[in-house]
């Protein structure tokens, strides 16, 4: 699991990511898995088709669905290399791996889009 990067002089300054999965460590049948639940994709195709250029919360999203039910396919989509998460306070924050996922997984984000 990759650990947060130091930022660079002068970038914006964000919590640290959450323990993920490396680039390299992406594994296709662990996304796919991911992807296969009906609201992870949704939260994968809203990030990819809706989002702005920031860490976005739960609430975002609009669903009415119990916080420990969203927590946990948050989790698993992170743990799956899907989204970074960052720790805001008592908030945790998502963004779609774009790069990440174009990088190991070309056409894979089309699909997803596609959805």
């Amino acid at each position: 699991m990759r650990q947060s990067v130091t930022p660079a002089a002068g970038a914006e300054t964000r919590p640290p990511l959450l323990p993920e999965p490396a680039t390299d460590e992406l594994r296709l049948e662990t996304i796919m898995g991911a992807l296969a639940e009906p609201l992870r994709m949704t939260v994968a195709r809203e990030l990819l088709v809706n989002s702005d250029d920031f860490d976005h919360p739960c609430g975002w999203f609009g669903f009415d669905r119990p916080k420990s039910s969203l927590t946990h396919h948050f989790k698993v989509l992170r743990e799956a290399g899907v989204i970074h998460q960052r720790q805001y306070g008592l908030e945790r924050r998502s963004r779609l791996r774009t790069e990440d996922l174009n990088a190991r997984f070309p056409g894979l984000l089309e699909l997803v889009a596609a959805s």
